[in-house]
């Protein structure tokens, strides 16, 4: 028989995990000097959000897909450095960039469209928005194309002139990472276990690539033949160059509409991810069990808290950047 933790031993741990995400929040919260506002560029770029909204809106009318790009890009951002535009650095010769990191060098793509959005803001206001507020709000514009809810998005980030491809290791959840562990990356951020459980929702309109889910389909997965054999055909059992890239949705029903289908998924045991699954089948996800089913019973409350955590999320600071950062002039370099 499995060994099965006593009630006590999950009070504990639950216990544990309270005062963690207090502390956590304690150090890591953004400070409230953060020159973060809503009118930041109201006399220097006063077309700023209607311009990155109209750029977005031509990139999601073209691909839908392209939401989860721009999406997964900011998230990837914010978790290395704060919400400083590092992860969109390239390599050269006097920096390392954090594209290449294994959690980021075949997951992100999207890179073209901030570029897009960039030029169109350096023809419109030279020098003034910065490639991290441009990342930020067009994650927001993103997903209300999508149908996702609308926030608030305060601006004022600088880019960083440093990035850093070894925090990406360490910060970046994975796809096979058990649940204490992406919850600590969370706590380390300032984001609860409530924000991650929604903050996982994003993936109602993610992609994976196979090799992030070839080991849940060939072992206990809990999905119907027919979606199960169609999962095996783009994903192998043999590792292959060739397949290693095919990608599918991780919410099957409505893979290009922002909805709560993904939490109804973990119900069903077909969570593509063990990352997300696990947020439901794992023995110590009490709070994380419960979130899940009143997510899923319940949109306009799952709405309302991605909103909320996507704030949290955007507000993430790198104090080096605010006092030394810049407004990069193209997205993919500092300024020389």
């Amino acid at each position: 028989m499995a060994h099965q933790p006593s009630l006590i031993s999950l009070q504990w741990f639950s216990i544990l995990l309270a005062c963690i995400s207090l502390f956590s929040w304690t150090i890591f919260a953004v400070s409230p000097d953060a020159p973060l506002t809503l009118d930041y560029y109201k006399s220097t770029c006063p077309t700023v959000f209607e311009i990155v909204r109209k750029e977005m809106e031509c990139e999601v009318n073209s691909d839908p897909r392209n939401a989860a790009l721009v999406l997964r890009l900011h998230f990837h951002d914010c978790f290395v450095q704060g919400c400083d535009g590092s992860v969109l650095l390239d390599d050269t010769i006097s920096l390392q960039g954090e594209k290449k990191a294994s959690a980021n060098v075949n997951s992100l793509k999207g890179f073209e469209i901030i570029d897009r959005i960039k030029n169109k803001l350096e023809s419109e206001c030279p020098g003034t928005v910065s490639c991290a507020d441009i990342l930020t709000v067009a994650a927001r514009d993103a997903v209300i194309l999508v149908g996702g809810p609308y926030w608030d998005v305060p601006v004022g980030r600088k880019d960083s002139k440093t990035a850093n491809y070894d925090l990406v290791r360490e910060n970046i959840p994975t796809a096979n990472e058990g649940l204490l562990s992406i919850i600590a990356k969370f706590l380390y951020q300032g984001l609860s276990v409530t924000d991650m459980v929604a903050l996982a929702g994003a993936h109602t309109i993610g992609m994976a690539r196979c090799e992030n889910f070839r080991a849940r389909i060939y072992g206990d997965f809990g999905a119907t033949d027919s979606y199960l054999r169609n999962l095996k055909s783009i994903c192998p059992a043999a590792i292959s160059s060739s397949g290693e890239n095919n990608a599918t949705a991780m919410d099957n029903v409505t893979p290009n509409l922002f909805d709560n289908s993904f939490y109804h998924t973990l119900l069903r045991g077909e969570g593509l991810l063990s990352s997300d699954q696990e947020m439901y089948s794992n023995v110590f996800g009490i709070e994380t069990k419960k979130l899940v089913r009143k997510y899923a019973d319940d949109p306009l409350a799952f709405f309302n808290q991605f909103s909320d955590s996507m704030v949290k999320l955007s507000n993430i600071t790198n104090s080096d950047s605010i006092v030394n950062g810049e407004v990069r002039k193209i997205c993919r370099f500092v300024n020389t």
